[in-house]
């Protein structure tokens, strides 16, 4: 059961001593998830944390919730969700690039199908393909080059706030989604542990 003094963030070390003990909630897309996780992780994509709220209140009744991302970003931006419905939870300082730098291991499952890019991955080439088209396009017509200052400062905004628009539209791709009988055995899961 969460506790007052749990912390709002765990570093690598302290996580790794009490896996056993925490529900561990990876809110990266499905396809980030298969590429590793940490042991024990369960994948609800960050766009589907309301529909499995229910389950996740009952899991944070009987252990510590952990939430964990790629860097961290997406994992704080799910326990201020998390805190609005009442769910203390904590997040893992840097995510799963951290834990996997700090030479805990990861996860990963079988794939039985393609592999996803991860997240920043997927934002870096949609980035860098839309500011190369519009500088190249910006030849013939200079109003083209609106897309790549578009894209400027939309990445100068997501670092200040520490969003991502950009990944957040890119999640709705349907190769981001988790199958639907994947979300429900991840909810069965939080129900019955």
């Amino acid at each position: 059961m969460n506790t007052p003094h749990t912390p709002r963030a765990l570093d690598t070390d302290q996580a790794r001593t009490r896996l056993h003990e925490l529900v561990v909630l990876d809110v990266r897309t499905p396809g980030e998830y298969a590429t590793g996780h940490l042991p024990g992780a369960l994948n609800i994509p960050l766009d589907h944390l309301h529909q499995a709220l229910p389950d996740i209140r009952h899991a944070a009744r009987h252990a510590d919730l952990l939430v964990v991302c790629a860097s961290g970003a997406r994992s704080e931006n799910a326990c201020r969700t998390l805190a609005a419905e009442g769910i203390t939870t904590a997040t893992l300082t840097g995510g799963t690039t951290a834990w996997a730098a700090d030479g805990h291991a990861l996860h990963h499952p079988g794939r039985t199908r393609h592999s996803a890019w991860d997240m920043e991955r997927q934002v870096r080439l949609t980035a860098g393909a839309v500011v190369l088209t519009g500088l190249v396009l910006g030849r013939l017509r200079p109003v083209f080059r609106l897309a790549s200052a578009g894209i400027a400062g939309g990445l100068v905004y997501s670092a200040l706030t520490n969003t991502c628009g950009m990944a957040a539209l890119l999640a709705k791709l349907p190769h981001n989604h988790p199958h639907q009988g994947d979300l429900e055995e991840t909810l069965a899961a939080l129900r019955t542990g």
